[in-house]
């Protein structure tokens, strides 16, 4: 109910009835409802900065479940990472060595997303932390999983080449076990026979008769014919997966460059060619380029008492004859 003013009227000693007009009821109008606006804005912005307004209250409860969720899924994304890694060594340190493949380099597996800052956009968040490394994780996964999964692409290839592979390995003599006198020098550090200092020795050496048939120890393409300084009369196979042989000091061939050849095929013939003291062939086998022990690789064609009568010869101490 509005409040009725009154005037003090000195004429009449009396107080008057104040009748307002219409402006002035406007006018207080006006007043009340600016007044009511302003204290209920006032009331509404308090209620919104200590409590927050009801969208505010469910983004909160939403934020706080998705920071729950990134929480969880960064710690799922660290279990699949070891998991992916276990795989890895699997790969790496079983089947590639059973292949004898080369394992995969880590710059390869770990390598990173070069260019620009792929997380900028994430700087600014509230728990970026969190959401950056979940998000690194689970680019690195995906690049992972592409890599492996390609890698036991070529896995796959090798069980299907396996044949191929195990008839490409070097693994028989290169000279008939019935034909050679011995085994002048093994694989290591030797006397040289004709500087008379210790030298490595990349290979085996096997005395025989000038002529004696030397055979391909594995399948392969014949990749170079012909002399060479030291050496003498030289051929190198390429047997593939890395594999490499060599024989020298020949006294003649059988075979020409680029030509096939199938393990137990007679390629060339002892000699006594190049920087030689006697006739016999100097024996090579090597791998990815690095010289491996001829004697680990002679499984294909002896009995256990002629690999052991080998393994004797091979561990003569004298000197070489090359």
């Amino acid at each position: 109910m509005a409040k009725t003013k009154y005037q003090f009227n000195p004429e009449s000693i009396s107080y008057e009835k104040v009748e307002a007009n219409f402006k002035t009821k406007i006018i207080n109008v006006l007043k009340h409802m600016a007044s009511s606006s302003v204290l209920a804005i006032a009331m509404v912005v308090v209620l919104f900065y200590f409590f927050g307004s009801p969208k505010e209250k469910a983004l909160a409860r939403e934020n706080k479940q998705l920071l729950t969720q990134y929480t969880r899924l960064n710690a799922e994304l660290t279990k699949i990472q070891n998991v992916l890694g276990d795989l890895e060594q699997r790969d790496d340190n079983i089947y590639r060595v059973i292949f004898e493949a080369e394992p995969i380099h880590n710059n390869i597996r770990q390598a990173g997303f070069g260019g620009v800052n792929r997380y900028e956009n994430l700087e600014n968040l509230k728990n970026a932390d969190l959401v950056i490394s979940t998000s690194k994780k689970l680019d690195q996964l995906s690049k992972s999983i592409y890599v492996q999964t390609k890698s036991y692409d070529d896995v796959e290839e090798m069980v299907k080449n396996k044949f191929k592979l195990l008839a490409a390995i070097p693994a028989i003599m290169p000279i008939a076990i019935k034909d050679f006198n011995r085994i002048s020098a093994g694989y290591g550090w030797r006397v040289h026979p004709i500087y008379k200092t210790r030298k490595f020795h990349d290979g085996m050496d096997f005395t025989g008769n000038i002529g004696l048939p030397i055979y391909a120890t594995g399948d392969g393409v014949i990749k170079s014919v012909g002399n060479q300084r030291g050496y003498g009369k030289k051929i190198v196979i390429d047997h593939g997966y890395g594999y490499q042989t060599i024989y020298a000091h020949l006294n003649g061939y059988n075979v020409k460059k680029r030509q096939k050849v199938k393990r137990g095929e007679v390629i060339a013939f002892l000699g006594n060619t190049g920087k030689s003291t006697g006739p016999h062939l100097h024996y090579e086998i090597r791998k990815s380029g690095k010289h491996l022990n001829p004697i680990n690789y002679y499984f294909n064609d002896l009995s256990a008492d002629e690999y052991d009568r080998m393994v004797a010869f091979a561990a003569n101490t004298g000197q070489t004859m090359d």
